[in-house]
């Protein structure tokens, strides 16, 4: 039997804060001058995003004296370490993915206890016992509840976890699996300005998403998925541990790689799903210059990939989450049925792709 997609909560920390605000706390941090100012807020503008969420109210503020987490100056100094931005995510990751679980539950009308597995998604933080212990203690799931953590794996690591759910499915017809995918990419802001910090600050945001997966009728059917693996751009795309959070590598030069990855693979994906053949798209939003790559690539147009946009322009790319937030938005647009091909891609470099059903 097919395992579907049943609900999909979502969930932000606080206020959306404007694109043009992030910009101006990103001038001061960086202590650009006039020029450069003029050239950051250039990029901003050209982000096709137009507010984002944050775990950190600073990124609102460009006075440092309203600073809650960063020190109270322009420096920004002594920079907050690696430990004090775990205990961030160690404080709002769980109360986050509780929100996202009570909308998710809510709308199957689904009972916590019914719930058999648990599969955590995260790459911007992690410790243990783990995030989804303190979410099966909140929730008050079974104590008999599977439980797995996919981490560090990035954007496209939902797709992983959705076919892990599949397969849980597919061998254990009566599981019930929710998946929760928590990113709080921006407590990791670094100040140094190079080309790397300037595109993940004007890029990411934070939020969570929980996903309930069981083989019933409705929603969204898991039909067929495979991945692909870009060797040449595992130095394009990286994330590591550093001693002030966690470090993006994200070169300017990813549009045009995946770009020219998709022409590789696009004969099997024709073999696989039949692209020629599918008319809307759930294609992650890495940001505006990534999805306009990709749809060229296949010769999408942005009306077949509306809701990636929207999401970007809503909430900045949130890594692993954004996805969870156009398939859910998908779930609930009544014009759109039929077969929707989502694709994703992260570290590696690594493009994942999930054909589902309407």
């Amino acid at each position: 039997m097919q395992s579907h997609i049943v609900s999909i909560g979502l969930a932000n920390p606080g206020n959306p804060i404007p694109q043009e605000n992030i910009s101006r706390f990103m001038q001061m941090a960086h202590g650009l001058n006039s020029s450069e100012s003029r050239k950051l807020s250039f990029v901003y503008r050209k982000s096709g995003i137009r507010q984002r969420y944050s775990a950190l109210k600073d990124f609102n503020h460009e006075d440092p004296d309203k600073f809650n987490f960063f020190p109270n100056n322009n420096t920004l100094e002594p920079f907050p370490g690696t430990a004090s931005r775990m205990n961030v995510f160690r404080k709002e990751a769980p109360l986050l993915a509780n929100l996202a679980i009570q909308r998710c539950l809510l709308k199957a009308d689904e009972l916590p206890g019914n719930v058999t597995h648990l599969v955590l998604v995260s790459c911007t933080g992690m410790y243990a016992p783990g995030v989804e212990m303190d979410i099966i203690q909140a929730m008050g799931f079974s104590n008999t509840i599977e439980r797995y953590a996919i981490h560090f794996m990035g954007c496209y690591a939902a797709f992983n976890a959705i076919k892990l759910a599949d397969r849980i499915c597919r061998s254990e017809p009566e599981a019930k699996v929710l998946l929760v995918g928590v990113e709080l990419c921006t407590i990791h802001f670094q100040k140094d300005y190079n080309e790397d910090n300037v595109i993940a600050n004007a890029l990411f945001g934070d939020g969570a998403a929980a996903v309930l997966i069981k083989t019933s009728a409705g929603g969204l059917g898991i039909k067929q998925y495979q991945s692909n693996i870009l060797i040449e751009g595992e130095s394009e795309m990286a994330w590591s541990i550093g001693d002030f959070g966690f470090e993006m590598k994200l070169s300017k030069y990813i549009p045009e790689l995946l770009s020219n990855g998709i022409q590789e693979f696009k004969i099997n994906l024709e073999k696989k799903f039949g692209i020629s053949r599918i008319s809307q798209f759930a294609i992650h939003p890495g940001g505006k210059q990534i999805l306009r790559k990709i749809e060229a690539a296949f010769g999408i147009g942005e009306k077949q990939n509306f809701h990636s946009h929207r999401i970007l322009e809503k909430f900045g790319n949130m890594s692993s989450v954004t996805i969870l937030f156009v398939l859910a938005a998908i779930l609930e647009d009544p014009t759109i049925q039929g077969e929707i091909l989502a694709m994703g891609f992260g570290p590696g470099l690594t493009l994942e792709t999930l054909l589902v059903e309407k």
